[in-house]
């Protein structure tokens, strides 16, 4: 247990189970166990004082008396920092693999215990998408890959190799007879890459490795267009819904598409809503669990007329075909009306909620006015304690449906009060 400044000299003249330390660098030392070997070793405390044992490597090169003090200080630096070299080290040599680790972040996120920005757990539709990039992109060019072992020129070839198409292919999903089209490009490139940040925070947050490979890395635009109707293409739809409730195409799909289009609600929220959340004498939804967290949006009479022209055929406003849960091929349904009006491809329902704020926008409403309107993550919070949509709202929401339903070729225009009875 001597100390003094550890040498060569003082190396060679070790016993065997001896060890001394060094009198320049606190907890850094040399021992001896049975046999001829000698190693250099550092002891320190944890930020959070527990003691670790650090076994820099064994005498010879290229661990010299000197070079090891010199790896010792700068160990130490490290624990100064608030890392933890000997965490690091087994996490390392225990070689968790990308694979192993988009796991363990997906168990963790699906227990609910990863949260998001605004401190709640990802939904089940964001843990859906986060698990199919994993499968579809990550796993298949990185999952081999040992957690510590990822560069940032790892990430890079990743992003342009999934960018070039090199994943996209058929895969067949959890449903029956469902199949999932994974395709390349840069927007799915992005998007993959941004979820790898996450998933490399979390890593560290494990103490799998002290930094982020994918920082620094520059990301394409995502590819997402904030894409709006013209007025030839409002016209083309308002025919293809008319067209729609005349062909053999479910009567909730050709519903909820029109109650998108003069609400500009995500689809998600809209597939999702409950007659229990709908209050069409107050004109007024209250969403318990929207993107944005609690949501309280105005009905403009528009909408309620859509609502109140709905069978009721259970607890879902817009429910299935068949079976229970939302509206799973509402996708497919959605191309088969746009077909009927010749509608390009790259109009999405999202196209339908941009268009919504833009004509909203185009009628002079305030930015806090349509956050309002749309349940958009600006909207103030004075809105989780309100019960009731207000007149100004309403007002609002009757305006912009109204032009909707023009520029559509409705037959009531903008303005029409509907008289519904509570439901």
């Amino acid at each position: 247990m001597a100390e003094k400044r550890i040498g060569l000299r003082e190396v060679r003249a070790l016993a065997p189970d001896t060890e001394v330390w060094d009198a320049a660098v606190p907890g850094f030392g040399a021992r001896r166990r049975v046999g001829t070997v000698v190693s250099y070793v550092l002891m320190y405390r944890t930020a959070e004082g527990r003691q670790r044992r650090y076994t820099i490597g064994k005498h010879g090169a290229p661990w010299t008396p000197e070079t090891a003090r010199e790896e010792a200080r700068r160990l130490l630096g490290e624990v100064v920092k608030g890392n933890d070299p000997a965490a690091d080290k087994r996490a390392t040599r225990d070689a968790v693999t990308v694979a192993e680790l988009c796991d363990a972040y997906m168990a963790d996120a699906e227990a609910g215990r990863l949260l998001t920005r605004v401190k709640r757990p990802k939904k089940a539709s964001t843990i859906l998408s986060d698990k199919s990039r994993i499968e579809g992109h990550i796993k298949p060019l990185l999952g081999r890959l040992p957690v510590a072992s990822v560069t940032a020129q790892d990430i890079e070839r990743f992003m342009h190799a999934t960018a070039e198409g090199e994943t996209a292919r058929k895969a067949k999903t959890g449903r029956k007879r469902g199949l999932s089209n994974l395709r390349g490009g840069m927007g799915t490139a992005s998007r993959a890459v941004g979820l790898l940040g996450a998933i490399f925070t979390y890593a560290i947050r494990r103490r799998m490795r002290t930094d982020n490979p994918v920082h620094g890395v520059m990301r394409p635009a995502d590819g997402r267009r904030e894409r709006r109707l013209s007025d030839l293409e409002y016209a083309a739809m308002g025919t293809a819904l008319r067209r729609a409730g005349e062909e053999d195409i479910w009567p909730a799909a050709v519903a909820a598409v029109r109650f998108l289009a003069v609400t500009g609600w995500r689809s998600g929220e809209a597939l999702t809503l409950r007659w229990e959340h709908v209050d069409l004498a107050r004109r007024t939804t209250i969403l318990p669990d929207s993107k944005t967290g609690r949501s309280m949006r105005p009905l403009s009479h528009a909408a309620c007329d859509v609502l109140a022209k709905l069978d009721r055929m259970g607890d879902l406003v817009f429910p299935p075909t068949r079976g229970e849960g939302t509206m799973a091929g509402f996708r497919k349904l959605w191309n088969r009306i746009m077909g009927l009006g010749g509608l390009p491809d790259d109009i999405t329902p999202h196209t339908l909620r941009h268009s919504f704020a833009s004509l909203a926008g185009d009628l002079g409403y305030s930015e806090p006015t349509i956050a309002a309107l749309i349940g958009h993550k600006g909207a103030s919070v004075t809105s989780r304690y309100m019960h009731a949509a207000d007149a100004v709202l309403l007002a609002a929401a009757d305006a912009v449906a109204g032009e909707t339903a023009v520029r559509l070729g409705e037959a009531k225009a903008a303005g029409k009060v509907v008289n519904l009875r509570a439901g």
